[in-house]
């Protein structure tokens, strides 16, 4: 192969498989690749030192006739929010700036009995909050589309790096849409598996009953197999299923040939795609859908009214649970120790180092949800909000009972300035309205490139949602809609490479 990151980690896997190449030389490209465009993008916080000799292990394994999975060998970047025992892990934060911790998240330990060869952490919003990358407590990554542009976040240094051939593939998390976003705007795919479905063990938490690690790609194939080497229970996680999962790469070759959408249902959530969405998305959006009905597909428009108030609800409950969350950030325990002049008490040396130690967005959040869960509040706003987290959830049990999947666009615009919404942190959470009502019902949602946005030439994103434990037909129906809107523009998006690097 004349460059081995021009391909799908698909691809590679089999190459490797085949003997065409060795992991080491895959992993030599894409370091080469990472060098030659790391210092435009900024998608990475550190990167590993000994990829080459793990690469080198996996290869004599392979000799050995040893192949512990489909992805053997292939290289992958890892969001800096998972516990690695071998680089540091800072959530993003100055406040972790240089820690390493004890142990590896269970994603990273199944990651390495997979065979799979870490390239580095990458940039994230401060623990996970923000929408753009941003917040982050180091540097800001940029979108591979557009350096002038915002990558998506919080997970925009793993979405970068997949658009940018700096990995075939990365892990993400998701607690709002941090997945799903940053891959609409980067013309990637990912996937915000069911909650429960990903162990969260080592995984530094935000807000408990939304976070959900899940897969970033550049095909819904890649998705499918690096979700398969992810999934499945873990004793360690109290909310981790300990349900069997079917192959998702499966269900994704299975869509990948079907010849029709005859006899699928497919709801289109109307509080999901009005006010809000600008007009190109809206254009790809629909397009997406007259392909649908042209399949043979049957489209119906569904009233989830519900959704109209998660994002209020959301910004209730994730603050409230980040509060909780962040308070073992105490300069006591691990982390930054600022320690004031004078004979400061424990409160002082606490008070100075998380003033130091967060950054702005982080320390709004934590003001808000520390007054949602204050007595006298409690019931009035976090109470509250989990009320309509349930009415969300009715709303979409409702919606299944009519149709297999519901369709919105992942992100209601396309890629904005860097710098734009930064000063105005609600026009930046409104940003998450159609991905948000995916975390508070715990469902699967996937998104996948829908095309360019016709005034200025970025990525779109279409989200396809299912009910929960059906991830499966998430990979089957993306993989069959990534054929058909490849066959429509004559390009797969996804693999496209941006000329800006």
């Amino acid at each position: 192969m004349s460059d081995i990151t021009h391909v799908s980690a698909a691809e590679i896997a089999r190459s490797l498989a085949q003997g065409e190449i060795s992991s080491v030389e895959v992993t030599t490209a894409y370091l080469a690749r990472m060098e030659a465009t790391e210092g435009v993008l900024g998608s990475f916080l550190a990167r590993s030192s000994n990829a080459l000799e793990v690469a080198a292990a996996s290869d004599q394994a392979r000799s050995r006739g040893e192949t512990p999975s489909a992805l053997a060998g292939v290289p992958i970047a890892i969001k800096d929010v998972l516990c690695t025992t071998d680089m540091v892990t800072t959530a993003g934060s100055r406040i972790l700036e240089g820690w390493i911790p004890p142990y590896d998240a269970t994603v990273v330990t199944k990651l390495r009995q997979a065979g799979m060869v870490a390239l580095g952490k990458t940039n994230m919003d401060e623990f996970a909050m923000g929408s753009s990358t941003e917040h982050s407590g180091y540097h800001v990554t940029k979108n591979p589309w557009d350096i002038t542009r915002a990558p998506g976040g919080s997970g925009g240094g793993s979405a970068a790096a997949v658009a940018a051939r700096q990995a075939p593939v990365a892990i993400g998390s998701d607690t709002g849409g941090s997945i799903r976003q940053p891959a609409a705007f980067t013309g990637t795919v990912g996937v915000k598996p069911t909650y429960g479905g990903v162990s969260r063990y080592g995984v530094i938490a935000l807000a408990s009953s939304l976070d959900q690690v899940g897969p970033v790609s550049r095909t819904v194939e890649d998705a499918a197999l690096l979700h398969d080497v992810i999934a499945g229970h873990d004793p360690h996680d109290s909310t981790s299923i300990p349900t069997p999962w079917p192959s998702m790469a499966d269900a994704a070759r299975k869509g990948s040939q079907a010849e029709s959408l005859a006899g699928v249902r497919v709801g289109i959530v109307k509080q999901l795609v009005g006010e809000g969405i600008s007009p190109a998305v809206k254009q790809r959006f629909d397009q997406a859908v007259d392909l649908i009905s042209a399949h043979g597909g049957e489209v119906v428009e569904i009233d989830a009214p519900h959704c109209e108030y998660a994002v209020a609800a959301y910004y209730l409950v994730l603050p409230a649970e980040a509060s909780s969350n962040l308070a073992k950030f105490d300069s006591v325990r691990f982390g930054l120790r600022v320690t004031p002049e004078g004979n400061p008490t424990v409160e002082d040396v606490m008070s100075a180092t998380r003033d130091q130690g967060f950054g702005d967005e982080v320390k709004r959040r934590i003001i808000l949800g520390t007054y949602a869960l204050s007595a006298g509040y409690y019931d009035a706003y976090y109470g509250s909000a989990q009320k309509v987290r349930t009415l969300i959830q009715r709303d979409f049990a409702q919606a299944f009972e009519k149709v297999d999947v519901l369709l919105s666009p992942a992100a209601p615009t396309s890629a904005f300035p860097l710098g734009e919404k930064l000063e105005d942190p609600l026009a930046m959470w409104a940003g998450d309205l159609t991905t948000i009502p995916v975390n508070l019902a715990g469902i699967p949602g996937m998104s996948i490139p829908m095309g360019l946005a016709k005034d200025d030439g970025l990525p779109t994103g279409l989200q396809l949602m299912a009910p929960a434990y059906q991830d499966a037909r998430l990979y089957e129906l993306g993989a069959t809609l990534e054929r058909l809107i490849t066959d429509r523009d004559g390009v797969m998006l996804s693999m496209t490479t941006p000329e800006v690097i």
